[in-house]
C-alpha cells in the first residue's frame, strides 16, 4: 500500500515536467539511492548518497536534454520525437538544429 502511493505521487508531480526535469528527477533518485548502498559499505551512507544524487542528477539531465529533438518556437519548450504539437500554446513544434 505504501509503495503504491509513492507511486502516483510520482506520476502526479512527474506528469507535467519536461524531458531534463524527468531525467533529473530518476537520475538523482537512482543515484542516490547506489550511492547510499556503495556509501554504507564505507560507514558513509549519507555521505555516499548525497555524491551520487548530484551525480545521478546531472547525468540524468543532460541524457533528458539529448531526447528533447524539438522545440516550440514560441514559448521556446522542448519536447520529444513523438510530439507534433505545443500542449502549451498549439503551435507546431520545430526540430532543433544539431
Amino acid at each position: 500500500m505504501k509503495y503504491g502511493v509513492v507511486v502516483v505521487i510520482c506520476f502526479l508531480v512527474f506528469g507535467g515536467c519536461t524531458t531534463v526535469q524527468k531525467g533529473a528527477a530518476v537520475g538523482g533518485a537512482t543515484g542516490a539511492a547506489i550511492g547510499a548502498i556503495i556509501g554504507h559499505q564505507s560507514g558513509e551512507t549519507g555521505e555516499g548518497a548525497a555524491i551520487g544524487g548530484a551525480v545521478g542528477a546531472v547525468t540524468g539531465a543532460l541524457i533528458g536534454e539529448q531526447l528533447e529533438v524539438k522545440f516550440c518556437p514560441e514559448c521556446g519548450k522542448g519536447y520529444t520525437e513523438g510530439v507534433k504539437f505545443c500542449p502549451a500554446c498549439g503551435r507546431e513544434l520545430q526540430y532543433k538544429k544539431r
